[in-house]
């Protein structure tokens, strides 16, 4: 299989994290982490748009609030905010906190979060002081419009990739620090999760050691994305028998997050970081043709 990676144009995140396809935009959402940025990149114009929030110093993870265009849910802190923002403008700003976790616990932070098939929230914390790849207190949380946040797991070292199969009823979700994927019994009606069983396994793929698994997508066929946060690499992996099918090889080695996206859904975007200063392309967005893939668009959150 000969598949192509580009970089997207002006796409630098220093930590870029949290890519959220909207079809309505035709637009790539993702963050830039430590620096509260939050970015559109327009498919049609070829552009990403870049905008500080204001007054806050993290933005996690962005989503498109349903039927209000101007409206997102973006984690700062240990808070879900409901951001403003035009899609242009250089500068967003705080409405108000939909909900918080965790509160007190101030050396914690929100990391990665999504919306499920449903539009319901799904995301979890991590340590955000000291070596935060040796900490489990993290949690991972639900939320849905009208209630309150819901622990799923406790004990979460770096809470990350979070992905849905509908058809296999399976949702699949990642701690970075147990480098590995855990698959739970998924309930689409309701929303539960159970069950968690382990179905890949990074700890032995490559022999200078460990991979830390970071965000992760499905494609229509049920297999899992896996980006690497010190591997280069994203996996593509049949989640029933844990094989790996594809290395997808990323010219930067700290691979954040993916989603597929494009007026086709074929296109994989794929989210770096330039953490701890690594060469260029670090902290690039890049988009990979040529999988013979289709994944799902992101869905709005309800609130």
């Amino acid at each position: 299989m000969s598949y192509k990676v580009e970089a997207v144009p002006d796409s630098y995140a220093a930590l870029g994290e949290g890519p959220h396809w909207d079809v309505d935009r035709q637009s790539l959402y993702y963050v830039d982490l430590e620096s509260a940025g939050i970015n559109r990149y327009d498919f049609k114009q070829n552009k990403v748009y870049k905008a500080k929030i204001e007054g806050e110093k993290f933005a996690s993870f962005i989503l498109p609030v349903e039927n209000k265009p101007q409206e997102f849910a973006v984690g700062c802190g240990l808070r879900t905010v409901i951001v403003q923002w035009d899609g242009v403008s250089a500068v967003a700003k705080v409405t108000r906190t939909l909900f918080e976790v965790q509160p007190g616990q101030t050396e914690n932070r929100i990391n990665d979060a999504k919306t499920d098939p449903n539009g319901r929230f799904y995301g979890g914390t991590m340590a955000d002081t000291g070596d935060i790849f040796t900490q489990w207190k993290g949690e991972l949380y639900s939320w849905q419009a009208g209630g309150q946040p819901k622990a799923i797991r406790g004990k979460v070292g770096i809470s990350n990739g979070l992905a849905w199969d509908v058809k296999a009823k399976k949702f699949y979700f990642i701690d970075t620090n147990n480098h590995e994927v855990l698959a739970y019994d998924y309930n689409q009606s309701t929303g539960a999760v159970s069950n968690p069983k382990v179905i890949f396994d990074l700890r032995k793929i490559r022999p200078e050691g460990p991979l830390f698994p970071d965000g992760m997508t499905v494609d229509t066929e049920g297999n899992i994305y896996v980006a690497t946060f010190n591997g280069g690499t994203v996996f593509k992996v049949n989640p029933s028998t844990g094989k790996i099918l594809l290395e997808i090889k990323i010219p930067t080695t700290q691979i954040t997050s993916v989603a597929f996206g494009g007026p086709n859904l074929d296109i994989l975007y794929v989210t770096t970081a330039n953490k701890f200063d690594q060469p260029k392309p670090a902290g690039t967005t890049f988009q990979v043709t040529g999988l013979n893939a289709k994944g799902f668009a992101g869905v709005s959150l309800k609130i």
